[in-house]
């Protein structure tokens, strides 16, 4: 009885591996089907890889012409305001110069002198023949006595009471401001004007309480 059962069992086990083999079969018959649908359906038209490949074109030929307009920009301002640097510093030379008449002007034992008188004219002249040279370059003074105060060029460094101007008047230039081109190369410092009205009526209340 023992070797019956051995060879029904041994006889089944074909047949189980013909149906599994015939399974993966039509398992790998469909998935075949399915990896044919999707590539159709992932393929273009020629006019849609026409239309692509001019969309692509067409942002590459942009990307370039704006590289190069930066470029051009770069250059022209390396071009225009390369001395910056130079034409900031050489502000200096200004500077030591008006303080230098200020302390000849204010000493006591070279006023009204013949040799004061002289100096300040070479002083002045070499003044002058600066501002020309820096006119020449593109570098121009701030004009700001009696100018309304503008952030953007000019810097307030305090206020002096002054009922006959209007606030926000420039009444004092302390350092002259100068410019590059249309580029500022530092801001003049100031003294605007404020009402001093306000400040007295509260002086006479104060008083009268």
């Amino acid at each position: 009885m023992e070797k019956e059962e051995n060879y029904k069992t041994k006889d089944e086990n074909p047949e189980k591996m013909e149906s599994k083999k015939k399974e993966s079969k039509e398992n790998l018959e469909n998935s075949e089907v399915e990896k044919e649908n999707t590539t159709q359906e992932v393929e273009k038209t020629p006019e849609e890889k026409i239309i692509e490949l001019e969309d692509k074109v067409a942002r590459t030929f942009a990307e370039m012409e704006n590289q190069r307009r930066r470029f051009e920009k770069e250059k022209d301002e390396a071009f225009e305001y390369g001395g910056f640097t130079f034409a900031k510093e050489s502000l200096n030379l200004i500077d030591n110069l008006e303080r230098s008449k200020n302390i000849l002007e204010n000493d006591e034992s070279l006023k009204n002198s013949d040799a004061l008188k002289k100096i300040l004219d070479h002083l002045n002249v070499i003044y002058k023949d600066l501002i020309s040279i820096f006119s020449k370059n593109d570098i121009k003074p701030i004009e700001s006595l009696n100018k309304k105060l503008d952030p953007n060029i000019h810097q307030a460094m305090m206020e002096i009471e002054d009922d006959q101007k209007e606030p926000g008047t420039i009444v004092q230039e302390i350092q002259k401001g100068f410019t590059l081109k249309d580029r500022l190369l530092r801001p003049a410092l100031v003294a605007v004007s404020k009402k001093g009205g306000d400040m007295k009526k509260k002086d006479e209340e104060n008083k009268e309480n």
